[in-house]
């Protein structure tokens, strides 16, 4: 007989098979996933700082290069000068030993002069400043004086050369052929005239 106020059903213990199951663990990444995952994480860093060092370096030489130009156009004037001297007979001496370790010194920087008598005429190198007219000696437009020296590093123009061009000879026209148009139409005219003298 029950107490009045209790439950009839008795509770149910779990069995040991029950207590023995464990619980079902969240699927996830298997461990050769992650792995794999993180070697991608590792290579795509790799890729990045590869990236930046070579941009790095790249802006690092042309940061370089940029004071090397500036330093040598400056320098520019300098050896203007020293090549009138040179002209003029003037360079010799002790002036003439510092005007060629200067040469030497711009010359390790790959600084290079162009622009001579006799060069063909290159808009992207010369600064023509007038034309001293035309040469049958020529095939193509030349320089014919130079008046200020060109100068480069590599394929850059420091500064371009001040000439003076000519061009080459044009050949004269061909005179034109005698139209013989204009006596067609007057031969039929003088056969009939012909014509009717030996009729009468």
């Amino acid at each position: 007989m029950t107490e009045p106020g209790t439950d009839s059903a008795p509770e149910q213990e779990p069995t040991p098979a029950e207590e023995a199951q464990p619980a079902e663990a969240p699927a996830g990444p298997s461990l050769e996933q992650q792995l794999a995952e993180r070697t991608l994480d590792l290579q795509r860093l790799q890729a990045e700082y590869v990236n930046y060092k070579r941009r790095v370096d790249r802006d690092r030489e042309l940061v370089r290069a940029q004071g090397e130009a500036a330093v040598l156009q400056s320098l520019l004037t300098v050896l203007d000068d020293i090549g009138r001297a040179a002209e003029h007979g003037e360079l010799s001496g002790g002036f003439k030993a510092v005007a060629d370790s200067l040469q030497n010194a711009v010359s390790k920087h790959k600084l290079e002069a162009f622009g001579a008598k006799g060069d063909a005429f290159d808009p992207s190198l010369h600064e023509a400043v007038f034309h001293a007219g035309e040469s049958a000696d020529v095939d193509t437009t030349t320089v014919d004086t130079v008046m200020r020296t060109g100068y480069k590093i590599g394929d850059r123009v420091l500064r371009a050369a001040t000439v003076g061009v000519v061009d080459p000879a044009s050949s004269a026209p061909e005179p034109a052929e005698p139209s013989t148009e204009a006596s067609s139409p007057e031969a039929p005219a003088a056969e009939s005239a012909d014509a009717d003298d030996n009729q009468h």
